[in-house]
């Protein structure tokens, strides 16, 4: 049984926030994945996998405060935390044959600018 949309987006946040074994990724992610946020866009699961171990997501929190799914896709909505900044931010998760093909990252910029 193929995990859900939802399992996807899950287990995309925990190794994420995780900032360890990110290559486990390619796991999840479809080979022509793309990544589409406000600071950073990226076309292809290598160079995006590549771009985390190269800056690892360390020191980051998240707390979810809504989640959904249909049968292609999940949007999960959280609370991101790292030192003095903690913003609302939106992930929606497009699932094409058990694995995540796009991810579309929501959230304002201003938190950012100092």
């Amino acid at each position: 049984m193929n995990p859900t949309p939802l399992d996807l987006a899950t287990r995309y946040l925990e190794i994420f926030y995780s900032g360890k074994n990110l290559e486990t990724l390619s796991d999840i992610l479809s080979e022509n994945f793309k990544f589409e946020g406000p600071l950073f866009q990226c076309d292809s699961r290598e160079a995006y996998i590549e771009s985390l171990k190269s800056e690892p997501p360390i020191d980051f929190t998240y707390s979810v405060k809504h989640s959904f799914e249909n049968e292609s896709s999940a949007c999960i909505i959280y609370q991101f935390s790292k030192a003095n900044i903690s913003t609302p931010m939106a992930q929606h998760f497009k699932v094409v044959d058990g694995k995540i093909s796009h991810i579309l990252l929501i959230f304002d910029t201003r938190e950012f600018e100092n």
